[in-house]
């Protein structure tokens, strides 16, 4: 096992594990959406792309035909899109709306309304991570090349996939982007609709 793949594996379990860690541990002290939202992001990120890529239902790839077979045998298929799903909603979609909170000065209220510069942020978040997940985490899955699925998230699929940069030989998909640009708003906005109702 190389000590790629040995990061890639810490990674991904862990940034799908510590977050439900941290929700159990602070679940008192938590707004009453925060269980809500974690539950339907991991339901949307799950039938919005992950399983989609995973299983690579329709003209894709599936996910032990695009990784190393340490890796497949280290993140099972059939748990490939949890620990993805999990990771989504915990790391990037909560982790996206802490963010916006700390930067809001911890007040609650930042959820209330629309605000331009919240949304921004969390969108520069959801689409950073995801460019530095695709660059350094996994490259080797999502590069030019290897096909991935039609997803509901992702409805151009393979027609409209250009690349949209390179980095040391590593290429940045529009594809894989696509999916972050649709829930950034959508997450948003639950979250205020959410906030509204529990207040």
């Amino acid at each position: 096992m190389s000590f790629e793949e040995i990061r890639y594996i810490a990674i991904v379990y862990a940034s799908s594990i510590i977050p439900i860690l941290i929700l159990i541990k602070y679940r008192y002290e938590l707004p009453k959406w925060v269980p809500a939202i974690y539950l339907g992001s991991f339901i949307v990120c799950a039938l919005g792309w992950e399983i989609w890529f995973t299983y690579g239902l329709i003209d894709g790839e599936s996910v032990i035909e695009r990784r190393s077979e340490v890796l497949n045998q280290w993140i099972p298929l059939h748990i490939n899109w949890i620990v993805n799903s999990l990771a989504d909603a915990g790391t990037v979609c909560l982790g996206g709306l802490w963010l916006i909170w700390v930067m809001g000065n911890k007040k609650n209220y930042i959820f209330d309304n629309w605000r331009w510069s919240s949304f921004f942020i969390l969108t520069i978040w959801c689409i950073g991570q995801n460019i530095f997940v695709e660059l350094f985490l996994y490259y080797d899955q999502l590069s030019e090349g290897k096909n991935l699925s039609w997803a509901p998230l992702i409805p151009t699929g393979n027609i409209f996939n250009p690349v949209l940069f390179e980095i040391n030989g590593r290429s940045l998909m529009f594809q894989t982007q696509l999916p972050w640009i649709i829930l950034s708003p959508i997450l948003y906005l639950t979250v205020i609709k959410l906030t509204k109702k529990f207040d």
